[in-house]
């Protein structure tokens, strides 16, 4: 990529931390935050471990300083949002053509089961102010407005690579000299919507997941949001503020083969990678870390296993971290790139917890331990999806 966009803040709260730092501890000690369902009743309370954050509405809200009466996607996004605008020690985000970008698959979706619970008993019964935020671009709009971000406001959403693209049109409108700064990423809450949903496609585990495991049984879903600052090099040296990590290659294809299952050699994943480094001028060998798509589904971790196998002649140190935070959908697109950003920071690449046995068509396993203090120039961070949906980009060191 020609053009220079800086990596400025990092920010995210996931089910293994409620800020960058919280999370990246847990992320270095192995401590999984795949839990029992709290945060809402269901028949599957007892059955289906998930990814939740550890902070009810009423916490975030009194965390944030407002009012508990938005969705739980606006609250993880607004959590989120702000830390990664306060990393990046910008103060005055208004003197910069600002945009913000985010993600979401869900919505308000969990205001709307609340108003559906009197609703469908009776026809003249729920609270409608419940249902105000049910859009995906609801959930963008009252983050932004938190913000005071309004020159350009966008929500993404193509299933899991969401916040990859998201991401990918921030770098673009500030490439393309539209934009100064962009604060883009990703924000899903659990939801019995999503919950009922992937279980109806049989895809979810019972136990905590086990990514790129021969004996994997499915995914755990996760919540949670995860954003990046995004700035020109105009802006970084007039605020004179630190450089995380540069946005240097990305790409966004699609695998044509099935709304919900990828093809089985990977073709999507493949064209994906291949160019996004080729958007970077970088070869496979240059690639330190990849932080895998990686849910824990028999299709999924099979297929971009091959694909991986295939671009990468020696297969650099990979591993997924869906077996901390569980799968958080629009949002893990976002959370995965801060934690890319954080392995080129510290050199390390974290493991991919629960495994034992290599999936046999693979010739390489995931990594098995935390490292840090590697000479890492450039991390990979893939985010798949529904719908065909492939996306893959690259963060470099400065």
């Amino acid at each position: 990529m020609k053009a220079r966009i800086h990596v400025a803040g990092l920010g995210c709260i996931t089910a293994i931390g409620n800020s960058v730092a919280e999370t990246f501890h847990a992320l270095e000690h192995e401590q999984s935050g795949i839990s029992p369902i709290t945060l809402f009743d269901t028949l599957h309370k007892n059955e289906l471990p998930v990814g939740e954050v550890k902070l009810s509405n009423t916490a975030l809200a009194n965390r944030l300083g407002i009012k508990n009466n938005v969705t739980r996607t606006s609250l993880l996004g607004l959590a989120a949002a702000q830390e990664a605008i306060t990393h990046s020690g910008i103060k005055n985000t208004s003197e910069w053509r600002t945009g913000f970008i985010s993600a979401t698959t869900v919505g308000g979706m969990d205001k709307t089961e609340h108003f559906l619970v009197d609703f469908l008993k009776d026809k003249t019964k729920g609270d409608l102010h419940d249902v105000v935020h049910h859009e995906c671009g609801s959930t963008t709009e009252w983050i932004a407005g938190q913000l005071q971000i309004n020159d350009f406001i966008s929500t993404i959403n193509t299933a899991c690579s969401s916040s990859v693209n998201a991401i990918q049109l921030g770098a673009r409108l500030i490439a393309n000299d539209h934009l100064d700064m962009v604060i883009a990423g990703g924000t899903d809450a659990l939801t019995k919507f999503t919950l009922n949903g992937f279980n109806s496609l049989m895809i979810l585990d019972k136990q905590p997941c086990r990514p790129f495991d021969a004996n994997r049984q499915g995914l755990n879903l996760g919540e949670g949001a995860g954003y990046v600052v995004l700035v020109s090099e105009r802006v970084l040296l007039k605020e004179k503020r630190q450089s995380f990590g540069l946005v240097s290659g990305f790409a966004n294809t699609n695998d044509a083969f099935h709304q919900t299952a990828s093809s089985p050699e990977g073709r999507g994943s493949f064209m994906a990678m291949s160019q996004a480094l080729a958007m970077a001028g970088l070869r496979s060998t240059d690639i330190g870390y990849i932080n895998l798509h990686g849910t824990g589904t028999q299709n999924n971790d099979s297929s971009e296993g091959i694909a991986v196998q295939r671009l990468f002649e020696n297969v650099p140190r990979v591993s997924s971290t869906k077996a901390y935070t569980g799968h958080t959908l629009g949002a893990s697109g976002g959370i995965e790139a801060v934690f890319a950003v954080l392995s080129l920071l510290h050199g390390c690449v974290y493991p991919n917890l629960r495994f034992e046995n290599r999936i046999p068509e693979l010739n390489y396993s995931p990594q098995q331990k935390f490292e840090k203090g590697l000479s890492i120039q450039h991390v990979m961070s893939n985010s798949f999806g529904f719908g065909g949906n492939c996306s893959s980009i690259l963060f470099s060191k400065n």
